[in-house]
């Protein structure tokens, strides 16, 4: 349901007092919560949501369960009872990135919540769910909060002085389900049809460069990338057998300016961000005698080492300062040098430094009524040398600046639709990547952007956020997921964490890339990800945390592993981490050191763990599954609702395949798991057909390759063949059947697998 009227209500979900701070219309005077109106057939009240103090406020009443004189669930048997909820905030730590938090008390909810969701159970275990997103109204923007008082506020805001209201109208909304995975899919699609002002995962083009694996320039180099380094870094990762076919080319190449420096030495490190852009075209590292321009590097590097897809970095705004306002490339863009002024939200958790530094230095920001032109401009010159996509970055910046621009979501919707237009004319296949853009205003002002970073960045130098960043990625794909793709970040082959990110990305269901410095690979994790052609075997859906997951603290309460689902065509997925011991929540990691532990976690795992079976499971599975465990090469036969035990020190992993044993013929029980020796197995499974009859089966599979192709099979097969050639096979008692897919001809490396069974 989503609030709409305006008539005042009484419940702990209400607005706060006004409270101005530094002219940011963060609470508009005279604001009053909306009364929410059902649906058609309601199951959660606004109030119900809203953490009640105590549970003297839960009663049965005429055959409903009411809490605080409002009905959560209709037609509740006797025996129901409510205990207090526990919910699980996605909440912005800083201005650019979202993290999880989960807890009991509405007080506990911190500032800047952009995503809540609660469970209650029943004294028989029955789980009720509801989510609140705070969303778009307008110009204006709203927010969650929890109160001293115990209670769940929401904040709208504009950030504009000028740009007020008296109401509320579609501020929040509210939505039950017994299933938070279909609950929030369900929401989004309701919620991108009553809005109007983004669009669901499954309505947008999805950029063809996520199947393929990549390499980003940043870590390698930072800002001094340069077209040697880039040549060496793909010319070591080709001869090693993990060629990247999509290329970053990150920040470094642009024509900027820092114009603090002569100022005064001492302001040198504060300066960093206040950078400003003074031409659309690349500087002089790429023009000279190793490279002509932008352009023939580009032809070079697509010819010589196999690139597909070259994405290339640039702000927002132009560059982190903005641009610069005297140059005449910039004039005809009618810029000017405005401050920012930060949301009280975003103050209230913790500051960033690339904010403290444009608070000081200001940003040159584009005429609104020019972004279009500007971005058509650098992007027509990017397409016309070769550039295949971008990515673009300090995203969120616009929501400080929207003071004379009619606040903070109207200049943000401006620029993202111009950024969607440009993108649209200028390059195929919806090439963009969205970065440092975890605002609401983005994200529902997202019609066709596809792909959005999921986290702060990777932080190799950080061995305390490696956890986090795994945890992280996982919660916020709840939200993000049915909106973007999930980009969990670019990480390093060759780290103590290579094993733990690398596991994480096979299940991210997005783009799997490195950031290794030339010639500092770990092939060993590399070729657990990639096929030798450069092909990923990318998942179905955004991995999520499992259902039991959801409201434990994989990082710190010392007890919860962290599981995270996904789908593939013909079997499901579940990695299991221990991300106990290695780092806390605590930002910044170094004013607050954290001593790292060993601690040893024993968790369970289900294949009902993975949700959507249905989804590939087709009428005739009767729930048996074949569970094999990547590390531990282990197989095990288990109903859908049966568990097992998992054991994980601190900073390990497994990944475990789940697939589906059905019979074919009515003599062979089988379920193939893929490649075995691929992190995401079941990702190289193409297709599974039978032909024949009850005395004679053949099994054919279309499977990716090469490598070693793995499945269960009660039964010893007769043959195995692998493209019309027979091929040895090795059957182990406990039904593991293994071979080996050699190098194909065919393009698409796809083998036509062929499994003989003859009834005894």
């Amino acid at each position: 349901m989503a609030m709409t009227g305006t008539a005042p209500w009484r419940s702990p979900l209400r607005a706060p007092p006004p409270t101005p701070s530094r002219g940011y219309n963060s609470r508009p005077r005279g604001l009053v919560p909306a009364q929410c109106r059902p649906w058609p057939r309601p199951s959660l009240s606004s109030a119900a949501v809203a953490c009640p103090r105590s549970e003297e406020m839960a009663r049965l009443e005429r055959g409903s369960l009411v809490v605080g004189g409002r009905e959560l669930l209709e037609r509740a048997p006797p025996s129901v009872a409510l205990r207090r909820p526990a919910w699980l905030s996605l909440f912005r730590f800083k201005i650019w990135w979202m993290i999880p938090t989960v807890g009991e008390d509405a007080a506990g909810v911190p500032a800047e919540t952009q995503m809540l969701l609660l469970e209650s159970r029943s004294e028989a275990g029955a789980a009720l769910y509801a989510l609140m997103l705070p969303v778009l109204d307008g110009g204006f923007r709203a927010s969650l909060q929890g109160s001293p008082e115990n209670e769940l506020q929401f904040c709208f805001e504009s950030g504009d002085p000028e740009v007020q209201t008296l109401e509320a109208v579609d501020a929040v909304f509210i939505n039950s389900g017994d299933n938070p995975f279909k609950l929030m899919k369900e929401s989004i699609k309701m919620l991108s049809k009553i809005k109007g002002t983004f669009s669901h995962i499954e309505d947008k083009e999805i950029p063809a460069n996520l199947d393929w694996f990549g390499w980003c320039t940043w870590d390698a180099f930072y800002k001094s990338v340069n077209p040697v380094g880039i040549e060496e870094g793909l010319k070591s990762l080709c001869e090693g057998g993990a060629p990247p076919r999509f290329l970053i080319i990150d920040d470094g190449w642009q024509e900027t300016v820092n114009g603090f420096k002569e100022v005064d030495e001492a302001f040198i490190e504060q300066t960093v961000f206040a950078e400003r852009l003074i031409d659309l075209t690349e500087n002089d590292k790429f023009r000279g005698e190793t490279c002509k321009n932008l352009g023939d590097h580009v032809k070079k590097i697509k010819e010589h080492y196999g690139v597909k897809y070259v994405y290339i970095w640039h702000a927002l705004h132009g560059y982190w300062g903005g641009v610069l306002t005297t140059p005449d490339a910039m004039k005809k863009y009618n810029p000017q040098l405005v401050y920012p002024v930060q949301s009280p939200g975003n103050v209230a958790n913790l500051r960033d430094i690339a904010m403290d530094s444009l608070e000081k230095f200001g940003v040159g920001i584009i005429d609104p009524a020019m972004i279009y032109d500007f971005y058509n401009d650098q992007h027509s010159y990017l397409s016309s040398v070769g550039v295949d996509g971008v990515k673009v970055d300090v995203q969120n910046v616009m929501e400080t600046l929207g003071k004379g621009f009619g606040g903070r979501v109207a200049l943000t919707q401006k620029y993202q639709q111009a950024l969607e237009e440009s993108i649209a004319r200028n390059f195929k296949g919806n090439n963009l990547i969205c970065c440092m853009s975890h605002n609401t205003d983005s994200i529902f002002s997202s019609l066709k952007s596809a792909v959005a970073r999921a986290s702060e960045d990777f932080m190799p130098q950080e061995p305390t956020m490696q956890t986090l960043h795994i945890a992280t990625v996982a919660f916020n794909s709840l939200l993000l997921g049915e909106i973007f793709i999930p980009d969990w970040d670019m990480f390093h082959s060759k780290h103590e964490s290579a094993e733990f990110h690398g596991a994480a990305r096979a299940l991210s269901g997005g783009g799997v890339y490195v950031s290794d410095k030339p010639g500092v690979h770990d092939f060993s994790v590399l070729k657990k990800l990639v096929l030798p052609d450069g092909l990923i075997l990318r998942a179905k859906h955004a991995g999520r945390p499992t259902r039991d997951c959801l409201f434990n603290d994989p990082v710190m309460d010392g007890k919860s592993l962290l599981k995270i689902w996904n789908l593939n065509k013909f079997s499901g997925v579940i990695g299991v981490f221990n991300c106990q011991g290695a780092g806390n929540w605590t930002y910044p990691v170094k004013e607050n050191a954290h001593v790292p532990t060993t601690v040893c976690i024993t968790g369970d795992l289900s294949p009902s763990d993975v949700e959507l079976l249905e989804e590939i499971s087709g009428d005739d599975w009767n729930g048996e599954t074949a569970v094999f465990a990547f590390n531990s090469c282990s197989l095990s036969r288990l109903q859908k609702h049966q568990t097992m035990d998992v054991s994980l020190s601190t900073m390990t992993c497994e990944i475990y395949t789940i697939a589906l044993i059905k019979v074919f013929g009515g003599f062979v029980q089988f379920a193939p798991f893929g490649l075995v020796n691929m992190y995401n197995s079941g990702g190289a499974l193409e297709n599974v057909t039978s032909t024949g009859d009850c005395s004679e089966i053949t099994i054919q599979i279309q499977c990716r390759g090469p490598g070693r192709f793995g499945a269960y099979s009660a039964t010893r097969p007769e043959i195995c063949s692998v493209d019309e050639h027979e091929v040895e096979f090795k059957h182990t008692d406990d039904g593991f059947l293994a071979f080996d897919l050699s190098h194909g001809s065919s393009q698409d490396n796809l083998r036509n697998i062929e499994i003989l069974y003859r009834a005894s």
